[in-house]
């Protein structure tokens, strides 16, 4: 069985008048410049959030090159140190 008390209900009316004032607290139009500011905050977070991502892509891509190639460039045919290997006579 519930037990229905004076405390009980006045906690209930207090929960009921707070619900509403939060609803109508949420129906008001917010300012101009607020929405000015707000928007351009999302897009310099988002201009943000991009360079970084650009910036990470690049590192990878260098630290990937010089895992394929030891950091040297090697051209088929062509000696690494500059010095061709004498040929042997026939």
């Amino acid at each position: 069985m519930k037990v229905l008390t004076k405390k009980n209900a006045f906690v209930g009316f207090l929960a009921v008048k707070a619900a509403k004032r939060a609803l109508k607290r949420r129906g008001r139009r917010r300012s101009g410049a607020r929405t000015v500011l707000l928007v351009s905050l999302g897009v310099l977070s988002v201009g943000l959030l991009a360079g970084l991502v650009l910036v990470a892509r690049r590192q990878r891509g260098e630290e990937q090159a010089e895992k394929t190639s030891g950091g040297e460039v090697s051209v088929p045919g062509v000696p690494l140190d500059g010095v061709a290997e004498p040929t042997p006579a026939a």
